[in-house]
Formats: structure tokens, sequence, C-alpha cells
């Protein structure tokens, strides 16, 4: 992918002025196949486009406030730590709303490696692995994001506060010379907290940090070959730590438009075997889900990334769009039942006591059909977009985060990505639906036809969840300009 198009359709043009400060400008998508292509870093934030990339957080401000001395060490990152009752709580938070999305941690060692930490006395817990103390304090951070009980802005405050004692842990294990499983689980963390504190940019410098410490580690690699007299249970780390960074990598430059990064590797997804410790936590699906985010990933990457970061169509002839949603199908139809036959109804009785299940099923829906539905949006010179195939697809991707809302409205509030792509999702029906009330006959087939009145019924349910989300003590400035945004549609 190393060749722009010789010829750019007018319809799936960067919609920003300047196309090299495309990828950090806010944009308007005015053309059905924009959606298809770039919509930019800050798609329709409530910022004003800055003049050159503003590559370091939306704002002006570094992401980890600095509240430490040149002299502290860790054990002043350690002198900061809430008692052991509140950790524990924020860290069951993590285990219930974090974990079950992104399953990388092996929770029996992490407790067991958390448990001996706080039976030290102050000398030794001053002397632990400092990558250790970044990843305990990281998942009190996350943890925060999602409790309930405090007001938006005092859970803000304590959560940036873990996470700046998180990275001056990692700093003080001096993590960008020496890398290790835990520092790369800590920054894989990191990573998801700065995109869900609104820093989407700090998160994507950050994760090339990671993304080279990985490749340093050789995470990349098979198991069997770098570390060839290892454990199976550390070759199953590995494994599993190389697919949560692959899978962050692939779904953040889908909706950045972005070169991935995590593109060379020899790890086989099927040599990642079922973890004993997965059926006594009672999740057994687990293994299924990491496989099945890890399969869709690895066709993501190489089909939808590469030529989307180029502007380049994802499809170039009818031939290759058949061939590639076939590929997509074959990978759905790999996918267990639970996480293949579900409707709102169904999610909601199963998530009164699996509610790790309902998750995964809504991560892995989203995901899968909002890249689906790029496909079918795709035009080229010789392949039009497939209107019915885009609304379908986009209707069942939007539907997983209105069912999140539905479910979880505390935890849907919280995850960026799954926000942005729920935004992204309206905007393509929005520009399908404009584009065939363009056509003669086109508004009587709109308010005829069953497939354009959901359609719009979609943009109308994503504006009420914006709404709700832009009032109230956690008024969101992002969600009601995107309120404006889709009201242009109606």
């Amino acid at each position: 992918m190393t060749k722009p198009p010789k010829k750019k359709l007018g319809a799936v043009k960067a919609s920003t002025p300047n196309a090299a400060d495309r990828g950090f400008a806010t944009g308007r998508t005015n053309a059905l196949g924009s959606v298809a292509t770039s919509t930019g870093l800050f798609s329709n934030v409530p910022f004003s486009t800055p003049g050159s990339s503003n590559v370091f957080g939306i704002g002006s401000e570094h992401p980890f406030a600095n509240y430490w001395t040149c002299e502290g060490g860790l054990p002043e990152v350690i002198s900061v730590l809430p008692d052991k009752l509140q950790a524990d709580i924020l860290l069951a938070r993590y285990f219930e709303c974090v974990d079950p999305v992104y399953p990388m941690l092996h929770r029996q060692t992490f407790y067991a490696d958390y448990e001996h930490f706080w039976s030290l006395d102050q000398f030794e817990k001053d002397r632990v692995d400092a990558a250790f103390v970044a990843l305990i304090f990281v998942m009190l951070a996350l943890g925060t994001q999602f409790v309930t009980a405090t007001s938006t802005k005092e859970k803000k405050q304590t959560a940036e506060f873990y996470a700046s004692a998180s990275n001056q842990a990692l700093r003080m294990s001096s993590y960008l010379s020496i890398a290790s499983i835990r520092s790369i689980q800590a920054m894989v963390l990191i990573t998801y907290f700065l995109i869900n504190d609104n820093h989407a940019s700090d998160g994507w410098a950050f994760a090339g940090i990671l993304m080279r410490q990985s490749y340093a580690m050789g995470l990349h690699r098979d198991p069997n070959i770098v570390v060839p007299d290892a454990s199976l249970f550390e070759k199953q780390q590995r494994r599993k730590l190389w697919q949560a960074v692959l899978l962050q990598d692939t779904f953040l430059t889908v909706l950045l438009s972005l070169p991935p990064n995590a593109t060379h590797t020899d790890v086989n997804v099927e040599d990642l075997i079922e973890d004993d410790s997965s059926i006594a936590n009672d999740d057994p699906t687990d293994t299924a889900y990491i496989r099945g985010s890890w399969t869709l990933a690895n066709l993501v990457q190489e089909t939808i990334c590469s030529p989307r970061s180029l502007d380049m169509p994802i499809c170039t002839t009818a031939r290759h769009r058949s061939k590639l949603i076939a590929d997509f199908r074959a990978v759905y139809r790999s996918f267990p039942d639970i996480f293949r036959s579900w409707d709102p109804d169904a999610l909601a009785q199963l998530a009164q006591d699996k509610k790790r299940i309902v998750r995964q099923t809504l991560f892995l829906s989203s995901n899968y059909f909002h890249n689906l539905m790029l496909v079918h949006a795709s035009e080229s010179l010789d392949v039009p977009v497939n209107v019915r195939g885009t609304l379908e697809a986009a209707h069942d991707a939007i539907t997983s985060f209105f069912v999140l809302f539905q479910l979880f409205e505390a935890e849907a509030r919280v995850w960026w990505v799954f926000n942005h792509r729920a935004f992204l999702e309206a905007l393509c029906i929005g520009n399908v639906l404009k584009e065939v009330a363009r056509e003669p006959g086109g508004e009587e087939s709109m308010s005829k036809d069953p497939l354009f009145v959901r359609a719009k019924a979609d943009i109308h349910r994503m504006i009420e969840i914006m709404q709700l989300m832009s009032q109230g003590e956690q008024a969101s400035e992002t969600a009601r300009t995107r309120v404006q945004v889709l009201s242009d549609f109606l």
C-alpha cells in the first residue's frame, strides 16, 4: 500500500480542506463515499480546526498532570495508593466493565501478585516491579471511569490522578528502554484510558510507543520460535497480549483512517488454547471472543485499514467486493452462536445473570457490522455504493450501541470507541438517505420502503441518545455537537 490512486473520486475525497491535516481535523462528511474513506481523528468535536496537526491532545494540556518530585521515585508513587478496600472496589469494577471487552490479564495470577504486594511491609513495597505498580494504577484509573457513585468532576479528577501515577511508575521502570509483559499490559490500558478521557490523539501517540515496545519485545513473533523454552502459561500470555495490541491498533485505525502499525506477525490465532482459569472464573466465552476479535482484526487490517489510510477504494471491482463480503461472512460464521443469534430482548434477558457475555456480544457485533458497512459503502470508478447492504450493516452496527445504552447506560457514556463508531454509522446512514433523496422518485421511495423508514428511525434514536448525553451533570459537549450534525439529515 504505497501508491495513492491516480484518480480521486469527488465522492471519496477527504472532507477537510487541507489533506495534510486531514487526520487531525474536524470533518463534516457531505458525500456518501466519504464515510468509507476519511472522517478524521476528531469528527465533529466542539473544537475549531487547528492550522496544523494538533497531535498531542484535543487541547494544549499534557494528558498526565505532574504531581511528582525529582527525588520521590517509586516510593512517592506507591504512597498515593488508596487504601486496600477502595482499591479492591475499583479493581472489581475494572474486571466487571473493562476485562470482558479486553480480556488480556490472567485474573488469578494478577490477584495472587496483588495480594502479595499488599502483604509486604513498606520497605519491600518500595522495591517491587515498577511496571506492576503502573498496571495496578491504570486498572484503578479505568475502574474509576466506570464508577457511578461519584460526581463526574470528582470521577474525572481521581481517574486522571491514578493515570498520572501509572505513567510515573512506568517512567520509574525505564519503560522506554525496558519492556515486559506488565509494562506492555499497562500501556495498552493507558491508551484506552486516554481515549475514554477524551484524549484520543494522546492515546494514538502513546500507542505508537506501545507498538514499538511490543515489536522490540518480540510479541509479534510466534512464542515457540522466540521463547521456545518458556512455560506454556507465558506463551499464552504473550499471545493474548499481542492480540490485545493488534486489536487496539486495528480498530483505532479504522476510526481514524490512519495507517495500521501491527502489520508484521507470525502469531497464529489457532495456537490460543482454552484457558482453565476462564472456566473457573465463569468466563467460558473469553477464548472464543478473543479468537473472533483477532480473526476479524486480521481481515480488517489488510482489507480496510490499509486502503483507507491512503484514501484508496476498499473495493476496486464488483468481484473484489463479492469476495470481500464472502470473507467477512466466513469470519462471522466462525463466531459461536451466542455471539450471532441475538436480539435486544434476548440480550436484556441474558444480562440479568451473564453480563460478561452480553458485553462481549455487543462489542464484537459492533466491530463486525461497522466494518461490513464500510465495505458496502465503499465506491470506486467501477463499483457503486451498495445502498441496501450499507443500511442493513449500519443498522446492525448501531443497534449494538442502542442496546449497550439501554442495558449499561453508564458504561455506554464512557466508551469513546463505541460512541464514535455509532456516530460514524449514523453519519453513513444520513449520507445514504441524502443521496437516495436526490434521485428521481427518491423521496417517495424513502417514505414507503421499510428499510429507509428504519434507517431514518436509527438517526432519530441516535439523536435522542446524544441529547441525553449532552444534558445534566454528565453533559458532553461532543454529544451536543453531534446532535446538531445529525439533525441536518432530518
